[in-house]
């Protein structure tokens, strides 16, 4: 799975560079963290009651394969909540589907086994998080079928946005500008800083997890077809058929997708839009946090 902007190389991170952004992290670690920042807001969400739980998927909604699985993730909200009791929320909005086995743009290619994409293989609804380039890491969902998972390209913040922004801004230089709110999750990387979904999340169960889960929206109707646009995954130009493959979804016209596909988009039936961020044009993704997934 690579995660790099259609059509652009990306070269490694200089190490002069890393070693930059792991001292400016480092720094302001005691000064933000999801499980013990006390300094922002921590009301409840006007999108959510005081039985969240009810609204939790369970096992049941996992066990499907991969590609339906990628969308029915479409519209679903990701929650995190730390050691403080501070819920971050998510609607997801964009997801890529790998399907391993003869995907050669899978980290499980050809049922390829190794410590790090053992999370692959479990049972459907396994958190697969590994990092990439040292620094920056990425999450997954395995569905069904050997070695297939889901990624999480982006979310729409939802609640504690005060708390995504700290968090993002903990690994940007030094009087950056301030991220707009469509702008604090809207890339695979950019979502874990924001949601603060560490390394150690790897293999873990979104079904049952205490700390990190999946809910339906109580306001919202699933989305439909026409909401849907399917596009080629990012970065796998190297893939060749592969690349090629329309295994990419996202909520068409929302603000918060990372890479818009114009043609995807033109080929497809034209529908509603789920966000709640207005109508602002969607602009490709920028970011640093685009990169090669090998």
């Amino acid at each position: 799975m690579n995660l790099v902007m259609a059509g652009r190389k990306r070269k490694l991170l200089a190490p002069e560079r890393v070693s930059s952004l792991i001292q400016n992290v480092n720094r302001t670690k005691r000064r933000v963290e999801c499980a013990n920042d006390q300094s922002v807001e921590t009301g409840r969400s006007q999108y959510f009651g005081d039985n969240d739980l009810e609204h939790r998927l369970g096992e049941d909604f996992f066990n499907q394969s991969c590609i339906p699985l990628a969308k029915a993730f479409l519209g679903k909200v990701l929650v995190r909540r730390c050691a403080d009791g501070t819920e971050l929320r998510g609607r997801i909005v964009e997801t890529e589907a790998y399907l391993g086995g003869e995907d050669k743009a899978s980290h499980s290619a050809g049922g390829k086994r190794t410590e790090r994409n053992m999370a692959m293989f479990m049972k459907p609804g396994t958190i697969y998080v590994y990092p990439i380039y040292g620094i920056y890491l990425c999450m997954n969902v395995s569905s069904e079928g050997e070695g297939a998972a889901v990624l999480l390209r982006s979310l729409e913040p939802l609640q504690g946005q005060p708390t995504m922004r700290q968090l993002r801004e903990a690994r940007r230089k030094e009087g950056a500008r301030q991220l707009k709110d469509k702008e604090l999750c809207n890339g695979p990387s950019k979502l874990c800083q924001a949601l603060n979904i560490p390394r150690y999340f790897d293999r873990r169960d979104l079904a049952t997890d205490p700390e990190v889960w999946l809910e339906t929206d109580p306001d919202r109707s699933p989305a439909e077809a026409q909401d849907i646009v399917s596009a080629s995954r990012i970065g796998i130009e190297s893939h060749g058929e592969w690349a090629m493959k329309p295994w990419r979804f996202y909520l068409r016209g929302h603000p918060c997708v990372s890479v818009v596909n114009k043609e995807a988009e033109r080929q497809s039936p034209s529908g509603k839009v789920m966000n709640e961020l207005g109508s602002s044009d969607v602009q490709p993704n920028m970011g640093q946090h685009d990169v090669q997934r090998t």
